[in-house]
């Protein structure tokens, strides 16, 4: 999960709290998905799962809104760019909970670090940004890691779960294409505001369409508790580039993966393949490499 764009004049000067927030940030979105993957397996319906995930983000997101920019949230000049951003960001959404329903915890968060490989090739194509041989062969570098998680062996390969998953990669990288594009009119307090508030809408109304299932009492408190650390998550990245540049924390993602492993041993005690683990390696390697070829790029100038 990226975060929207700090304010412009967010200070850049605290790179070990940049870090702890990032990293936090990471051990909510790893508890999330395993959060989505225990409801998913209680019969929770995705789009309930959804509706949950967003409307009780609120709680916290509620409170840093408050602190931020009260009803100035609201006013935004873009309507239309955060109908779009929240569309794609949303079926990203359903593809990444899909994904985690049909995959180990480790391959499907792993599956999804492709998104800086996504993002860099719609930035090509849909911003007419330049990607040099550069970073283009850094994504090719990062799809062959990809192809190897995915094991496309027969008997080997859980198709449905690659597919949402690699899906659920290209939404997010969608809409941090579609952040991009209307962030240099709107805050980043407005377009999380905007997003939570479409998956709201989305998740109920996926569930009145395609079943909504009553939760127990246990169930019921792990769906309200996907809300409020999803939030928590939101609240922590955007932190997280108020304190420290991109350059400093985007590395730091990468240890969602180490989360992820734990959490899925702990519950399920799932160890994750071999080739999970060399394939996650080369895409890491990929994203932190374009990371630092785009940073180059916008200092070239100064």
């Amino acid at each position: 999960m990226a975060a929207a764009p700090p304010h412009p004049h967010a200070p850049t000067h605290r790179p070990l709290l940049g870090i702890a927030l990032r990293i936090g940030a990471m051990v909510c979105l790893a508890l999330l998905w395993a959060l989505v993957k225990w409801c998913g397996e209680r019969g929770v319906p995705i789009f309930e799962i959804i509706f949950f995930r967003n409307a009780f983000a609120f709680l916290p997101l509620g409170l840093y809104i408050w602190r931020t920019t009260g009803f100035e949230v609201l006013r935004t000049k873009r309507p239309m760019g955060h109908l779009v951003r929240s569309a794609v960001g949303l079926s990203g959404m359903v593809c990444g909970f899909s994904a985690v329903q049909h995959l180990p915890l480790t391959e499907a968060t792993a599956l999804q670090f492709a998104s800086p490989l996504f993002m860099t090739a719609l930035s090509a194509l849909l911003l007419a940004e330049p990607v040099g041989r550069h970073r283009w062969g850094a994504v090719i570098v990062g799809f062959v890691g990809v192809m190897i998680m995915a094991r496309p062996v027969p008997g080997h390969m859980n198709v449905p779960g690659v597919v949402f998953g690699l899906l659920g990669a290209l939404g997010a990288a969608g809409a941090m294409v579609a952040i991009r594009q209307i962030s240099d009119t709107e805050r980043g307090p407005t377009i999380v505001f905007y997003f939570t508030l479409a998956g709201s809408a989305l998740g109920l109304a996926g569930a009145a369409l395609f079943g909504w299932m009553t939760p127990d009492p246990l169930t019921l408190g792990m769906l309200v508790l996907s809300g409020i650390v999803g939030g928590v998550a939101q609240m922590l990245l955007t932190e997280a580039l108020r304190a420290a540049p991109i350059g400093v924390v985007a590395p730091f993602d990468y240890t969602q993966l180490v989360w992820a492993a734990g959490l899925g041993f702990l519950i399920w005690g799932e160890l994750p393949h071999v080739a999970t683990l060399v394939g996650a390696l080369l895409v890491a390697a990929s994203g932190v490499y374009i990371l630092h070829r785009e940073l180059r790029k916008f200092r070239a100038p100064a």
